[in-house]
């Protein structure tokens, strides 16, 4: 289904459109409606599926922008979601102009009370902080319209439960309310039934990754590591095309900048970026005069996006569901596709529910050294080099070759050409903003804590994505598809 065939305001359309956001997904088509004729919602679906459109819109379309009061509340558990939450709701809104803010520990609560008081209408944040301000009495929720529960389960496994009730007990009885959970314990379902008029249940098939043509690996590294081994792996590699995924927009404006200082053909895309600057990257892109882009989740949602051969996920998605799109954009039709995941030491709890999701294994990847970054750069240099020279057409040159060769040795000028194509990225220092590692929390989650987070599962491969016993390097792809060095 179409955005444009639900009952949405032009402005909330013209904003998803501005997104670049065309279809809906299914917890967005099957919940939109429901909400839109102020249904209560239960939505049973994981992180990454489309959720916060899927209740953002209908409490953005209810909301009276004449209004200067709180007339819609998420409560999220992680100050991580709660961000990305009210950043899309914002991106939504932009063209209503409702005003959302965001709070959470942490950080400065006079900034946040100014922000309430400047006359926000959604608030999304963090259940103790939110009721740090109903205590303060600086957030008064009586005029509430819309009330979401995100990641319920998840709250409760972080033992929030009694500051939820204690939040709702605060809003108007007859609010609507849209609660979302992965899964539903009998704790979440009884929230239901105290604090929810005969809500409607919309579940969602947790997708599972069916393509056995992608290549699946992980590398367990620091983050002041991981750049120099992405760029040793991009040698080793040779992507054809590739995607990179960022978990910020920081992170993804840096990784593009070091790369192209490296001398990759690389562009980021993300969600403040214009829709005709995104437009532009993704058209250079597709042309091939790109072949790395580097992206957020939200802005890489729904790209039509073909023959890629390479997806590395620079940071681990918070939900495993991301990382099913993620990786999903390559190995379609048939096509081989690597997957490479980095991730820190702290974050392996995450791989674990990615591989209990996926029902695959990753396979332990040992990162290229810089001397066989370098000894792969200089095979490609050679095979480059007979290219050019099977090609023939080097007539206008031979003055210029004469010339030279009657000052230096055909050893040292063929020494020289090789050299300048071939850079050295140590030559050239990247420095990537280091960020704090996913936090642990929940039982799935301290499960991975440990034992450096199963070893060798799988078998351990080297850089190139092929097992030390043998085989063939589905890693590796030939010199024509190397990204081209400027």
């Amino acid at each position: 289904m179409k955005f444009n065939e639900l009952d949405l305001l032009p402005e909330l359309l013209k904003s998803v459109k501005n997104m670049g956001f065309e279809e809906t997904t299914p917890i967005q088509e099957q919940t939109i409606p429901l909400a839109l004729e102020g249904k209560d919602v239960i939505g049973q679906a994981q992180t990454g599926t489309g959720k916060t459109a899927a209740f953002g819109l209908p409490m953005l379309q209810k909301i009276d922008t004449s209004k200067h009061v709180v007339q819609g509340l998420v409560i999220a558990p992680t100050r991580e979601l709660a961000i990305q939450t009210q950043e899309e709701l914002f991106r939504l809104s932009k063209d209503k102009r409702v005003k959302v803010t965001c709070v959470y520990g942490g950080a400065d609560i006079r900034r946040q009370i100014k922000q309430i008081k400047g006359g926000a209408q959604i608030v999304v944040g963090t259940p103790g902080r939110m009721l740090d301000h109903i205590r303060r009495k600086t957030l008064r929720l009586d005029q509430v319209e819309t009330l979401v529960l995100d990641e319920a389960d998840e709250m409760l496994n972080m033992g929030f439960i009694d500051d939820i009730e204690a939040i709702i007990k605060e809003t108007p009885k007859e609010r609507q309310t849209l609660l979302f959970s992965a899964t539903m314990p009998d704790a979440i379902k009884r929230i239901g039934v105290r604090f929810m008029q005969d809500p409607e249940t919309v579940r969602i098939k947790t997708k599972t990754l069916s393509a056995a043509t992608i290549d699946q690996f992980y590398t367990k590294a620091r983050d002041n590591e991981k750049f120099d081994i992405l760029t040793r792996l991009i040698d080793v590699q040779n992507p054809k095309s590739a995607i990179i995924f960022g978990r910020t927009k920081k992170r993804v404006d840096e990784l593009s900048k070091g790369l192209e200082m490296r001398g990759y053909t690389a562009e980021g895309i993300h969600g403040d970026l214009s829709q005709s600057k995104r437009m532009s990257v993704l058209k250079d892109f597709k042309k091939g005069n790109i072949d790395i882009l580097v992206a957020t989740d939200v802005a890489a949602r729904g790209l039509d996006v073909t023959g890629l051969t390479h997806v590395y996920n620079y940071d681990i998605p918070q939900d495993p569901e991301s990382y099913v799109h993620r990786i999903g954009r390559t190995g379609r039709a048939g096509e081989e596709g690597v997957a490479v995941t980095f991730v820190t030491p702290h974050e392996m709890s995450y791989l674990h529910t990615i591989e209990k999701l996926t029902k695959q294994k990753m396979t332990a990847l040992r990162p290229p050294t810089s001397d066989e970054a370098l000894e792969s750069q200089l095979q490609t240099a050679m095979e480059d080099i007979q290219k050019t020279i099977d090609e023939n057409g080097l007539e206008k040159y031979e003055n210029a070759a004469e010339k030279l060769l009657s000052s230096y040795s055909a050893e040292d000028l063929a020494a020289a050409l090789v050299k300048a194509m071939v850079k050295d990225p140590t030559d050239v220092p990247v420095k990537i903003t280091p960020q704090r590692p996913l936090p642990n929390k929940g039982k799935n989650r301290r499960r991975g804590k440990g034992k450096g987070g199963g070893g060798n599962r799988g078998g351990n491969r080297n850089y190139k994505g092929k097992r030390r016993s043998g085989g063939d390097n589905k890693g590796k792809r030939s010199s024509n598809n190397r990204p081209k060095r400027k």
